[in-house]
């Protein structure tokens, strides 16, 4: 295993943690849980950028540093529905979008066919971690919702932008 997998690795390693810091109840343990979101987070960026530069990409490695980074995020998107901070509606719309994109994906690699991060995507992700983190922070419940507000509308816009950019990969006689 080449060293930008064992990062993905260690990054799935850290959501367990991450969420066990999440429910432990002594002072500090949600800065704690924090922290091991920030360094599972940062480790996306680091094995992207190692694997790239060292010319380390692997079929192993485009699968799971997008599951685990998917997984890392529903998992504090979960917490905060579970701890009022988050309406469970805007989790599911960003699941539904994760699930959209994913199918379209598979359609366009059954057809030989592969679609690349769009821009959007990446601002989607970007603003998703930073409101993520300000939302473990002690901020206003306004700023809360303005947080959750944006990973909703960057979530929908990078969605409706990768099937209007591969609208081509869909049959649509099939409907």
């Amino acid at each position: 295993m080449n060293l930008p997998n064992k990062i993905t690795m260690f990054r799935v390693i850290m959501i367990p943690a991450f969420l066990v810091f999440c429910y432990l109840s002594f002072p500090g343990s949600r800065y704690i849980a924090l922290a091991c979101f920030v360094v599972a987070s940062l480790s996306d960026f680091l094995d992207g950028k190692i694997a790239r530069s060292r010319n380390l990409v692997t079929d192993f490695g485009k699968f799971m540093d997008p599951l685990a980074d998917k997984c890392l995020v529903t998992a504090a998107m979960l917490v905060f529905v579970e701890w009022g901070q988050m309406p469970a509606w805007v989790l599911a719309v960003v699941i539904a979008r994760e699930f959209a994109v994913s199918g379209l994906r598979m359609m366009a690699a059954s057809g030989g066919k592969v679609i690349a991060a769009a821009w959007s995507g990446k601002v989607k992700t970007a603003a998703t971690m930073v409101c993520v983190i300000l939302m473990f922070l002690p901020i206003p419940g306004w700023l809360n919702t303005v947080c959750w507000l944006v990973i909703l509308v960057t979530t929908v816009y990078s969605g409706v932008e990768y099937f209007i950019k591969n609208r081509t990969v869909i049959d649509w006689s099939d409907l």
